[in-house]
């Protein structure tokens, strides 16, 4: 991942004070996670750090929230992954091309451009040789195929 994506998290201190309690740079490569819930509603209280770790699809649990940091590069989605959650994502594109792939088509999409996914089948290709980068966040959804996780 590119060193430049900075995590500010905040919360209170320990006179119940507004602050900032995490200010770092998300490492890694491929999908970083910035904030992960594993509740909802989530709860806000405490200090304990539930981010800038590697994702994992243990992550997209019923009653969880995820926001993750994808990085990919052309060489990646030669052969794209076809998938679908049991979620709904929101996603913006930050930086590169990228095509999403549908059932009945493709979007081409580019820095600034967003994508509300709804839980259906989908796959990402890398458009061009510079990498892409974009910002997912993930709620938990009722499932839209009898299948669940894809």
């Amino acid at each position: 991942m590119t060193p430049g994506i900075r995590r500010v998290v905040t919360g209170l201190d320990a006179e119940g004070r507004s602050t900032v309690l995490f200010d770092d740079r998300a490492a890694g490569h491929n999908s970083r996670v910035l904030w992960h819930s594993p509740a909802m509603p989530a709860d806000n209280s405490g200090s304990r750090d539930t981010g800038n770790v590697l994702f994992n699809g243990g992550m997209l649990g019923r009653s969880a929230s995820t926001l993750i940091i994808s990085e990919m590069n052309a060489a990646q989605t030669v052969h794209p992954f076809v998938h679908a959650t049991d979620t709904l994502d929101y996603v913006v594109v930050l930086r590169g091309r990228i095509e999403l792939l549908l059932e009945a088509g493709s979007v081409e999409l580019e820095a600034g451009d967003c994508v509300v996914d709804r839980g259906v089948a989908h796959a990402w290709r890398v458009l061009g040789d510079e990498p892409a980068m974009m910002a997912v966040a993930f709620m938990p959804a009722e499932p839209l195929y009898e299948r669940g996780v894809a």
